[in-house]
């Protein structure tokens, strides 16, 4: 279940706007409820401020606890790392000895991951490469599926990338219908290319994933943001393997992977499960 935490509502929005923002800005505190006189400011308000969105999260999060061998719910995003490791302060044992990095004169070569996180289980589904595209997460997708094959359903919680909304992607999975407006390029088609309904034609079922929209720019609301900052701080900063970007890759995707059964502990540390 979700952790503990403040639970506000805010009564009138007028000046009441500026309290929403500040209690939307705030990770351990939720906003339960939006009240005013006015039908069309709340409407607004809730769009705005991507409550809607996060309730219907909430709700698909409950189908999954209370049926998980029907329904699974997973937080899904990208994140890249580089060549070079970041630096700055950092802690250690007192002595002599201090944490120090290594640096190339190679190029910061960059890597990309796609992950998604079980917000039951902990299970972590993970694959990096050198870029992401659609080809790529339809590889990942379709990962995704061998990992859930008895699920009835899966649902997705994504960021507003407008890759996660190209039809050529979209092409593979069950009819979505989205509640909130999808923001794509002009120059895009509409209609998924004729490669990609070949590719997706060859399929004896599509892929049962239901995207669940984030609301925009709130990387906070997707715990897996949380992994990637746990990867970050144990095996990227201050790394002294910029000259072995193999091993660098490896030990990644290690680290990553060591969840792949499953943890609590992850679950702790991403703030889906109390402390």
């Amino acid at each position: 279940m979700l952790s503990d935490g403040v639970r506000v509502g805010v009564i009138g929005l007028g000046i009441g706007r500026w309290h929403l923002e500040s209690y939307l800005a705030v990770p351990d505190v939720k906003v339960a409820a939006i009240c005013d006189i006015d039908a069309e400011r709340v409407r607004t308000a809730a769009t705005r401020y991507g409550i809607a969105k996060m309730d219907r999260i909430a709700l698909r999060l409950l189908k999954a606890w209370h049926e998980p061998e029907k329904h699974v719910l997973l937080y899904q995003d990208e994140f890249s790392y580089y060549r070079q490791p970041t630096v700055a302060r950092d802690y250690e044992a007192m002595g002599k000895f201090q944490p120090l990095a290594r640096r190339s004169h190679r190029s910061d070569t960059a890597f990309r991951g796609i992950g998604a996180l079980n917000a039951i289980t902990g299970q972590v589904t993970y694959q990096q490469a050198s870029r992401t595209n659609i080809l790529r997460l339809v590889k990942f997708y379709d990962a995704i599926a061998a990992d859930y094959p008895n699920a009835n359903t899966i649902f997705m919680v994504q960021d507003n990338w407008p890759v996660h909304h190209h039809p050529d992607l979209l092409v593979h999975l069950q009819a979505q219908h989205f509640e909130f407006p999808i923001h794509k390029p002009k120059n895009w088609p509409d209609e998924p290319s004729p490669r990609a309904k070949r590719n997706a034609e060859k399929r004896k079922a599509k892929l049962p994933i239901k995207i669940l929209q984030l609301p925009t720019y709130a990387s906070w609301a997707n715990p897996i943001e949380k992994l990637w900052r746990w990867v970050r701080q144990t095996v990227i900063h201050l790394h002294r393997l910029s000259d072995d970007w193999s091993e660098l890759k490896q030990r990644v995707c290690d680290f990553i992977l060591s969840f792949r059964r499953g943890s609590n502990e992850l679950l702790r540390y991403v703030g889906l499960l109390p402390v």
